[in-house]
């Protein structure tokens, strides 16, 4: 393992990018969607079966692997990667949002987030340098700042504050990434200011000053609407440098992923392909079905015949008796044909870019997933 983290920009259509980051571990083509693996597992998944899926790279969580099993003991035992069995790149977050979103009781101040685990009570202080610290005994690829999640809706103060505070936070961040890193690992800052484009743009520039081997775009995807989402994505792509890889934290649905992809987007995670498995939803290149749907108990047609996915050869029938019957493969198929999805999903959308024919793809797309699926009120039984 001797690559040293480097990003290429291989093609361009408009400002959708198709490109490789190269890191000791492994190349992630982009675009690329990251499968996320929470409390290290892709949940009801395989790692083999998340490789086979087509992931160059998962995300794993800083604050449930620190609650649990401790990021220490993950350090003794060899690492994230050999102790979850995944070879490739891991990607992961600070553990900022969790800590905002899950703990019983946090207290924001200039050192860090004081708060309480949602697993016992017992209270943690996460700082900058500890986040930094705990991604480091992880052995994480590329490693995020810890920031404050602006909590939406959040008026100009204090949304500015709160970035303020980020800003001030990512410097730390750097600091303790310089003294604690392995080489080829990366550092990623995040652009936050809320729904204020004055406050994106002034977080983005002033990230790119301090300088980092990324840049991702978070606070965004909580409740603010597609088209706000997409035009903060835009203003902050505008001002973030052609060499670094971007990442749009939390996203999300196809529409959502090839609309961020125009604007200039490399990097997604989400939880939507797993969670919508576990909840007996389907992504296909038919649309998004529900497989309680009685329409599909006597259908013998496969999940998904533009697939090559093997879960998507199941019938829609077998599928539905599963999932009506609660029974474990039924999660298990689903996550794995979603997953495998998103997978063709930028792989496709990197072979449109590379032909200057996104455009059309991402309408397509588009046009397939209204005009199909199943409605929201599908009649059950």
């Amino acid at each position: 393992m001797t690559r040293e983290f480097c990003f290429t920009l291989k093609a361009r259509d408009g400002k959708a990018r198709q490109g490789e980051i190269t890191m000791p571990r492994g190349v992630v083509r982009t675009p690329a969607f990251m499968p996320v693996g929470t409390a290290a597992t892709v949940k009801a998944m395989l790692p083999e079966t998340v490789e086979a899926a087509g992931a160059d790279i998962i995300l794993a969580n800083t604050y449930h692997l620190m609650l649990r099993p401790g990021a220490e003991r993950i350090a003794r035992l060899g690492g994230l990667h050999d102790f979850m069995h995944w070879d490739g790149p891991i990607l992961t977050d600070s553990g900022g949002f969790q800590v905002m979103s899950l703990a019983k009781l946090r207290r924001i101040e200039e050192q860090g987030v004081t708060f309480q685990s949602h697993l016992d009570g017992a209270t943690h202080l996460l700082t900058p340098e500890r986040a930094i610290e705990v991604q480091c005994l992880l052995g994480a690829d590329i490693q995020m700042v810890l920031d404050e999640c602006t909590p939406f809706p959040a008026s100009r103060e204090q949304a500015a504050s709160s970035m303020e505070l980020s800003l001030r936070w990512a410097e730390r961040s750097k600091r303790a990434f310089q003294s604690l890193a392995a080489p080829g690992q990366a550092l990623f800052g995040i652009v936050q200011g809320s729904v204020y484009p004055d406050l994106r743009e002034r977080s983005a520039a002033a990230l790119v000053r301090q300088g980092f081997d990324g840049y991702a775009v978070g606070g965004l995807a909580v409740g603010e609407g597609q088209d706000t989402m997409l035009d903060m994505v835009a203003v902050a792509t505008a001002l973030l440098p052609e060499d670094r890889p971007r990442y749009l934290m939390g996203v999300g649905t196809p529409d959502d992923m090839l609309a961020a992809i125009a604007r200039g987007i490399d990097m997604f995670d989400c939880v939507m392909p797993t969670r919508s498995g576990r909840h007996c939803q389907a992504f296909t290149w038919d649309g998004r079905l529900n497989l309680r749907n009685a329409r599909y108990a006597d259908d013998p047609s496969p999940l998904d015949a533009a697939s090559s996915c093997p879960a998507a050869a199941y019938s829609r029938a077998y599928l539905h008796h599963l999932v009506r019957s609660g029974e474990i493969l039924g999660a298990m198929l689903l996550s794995w044909a979603n997953v495998h999805f998103y997978q063709d999903l930028t792989a496709k959308a990197r072979e449109a870019i590379q032909t200057e024919a996104f455009a059309a793809f991402a309408e397509d797309v588009k046009r397939r997933y209204a005009a199909s699926g199943d409605p929201d009120d599908a009649v059950e039984i």
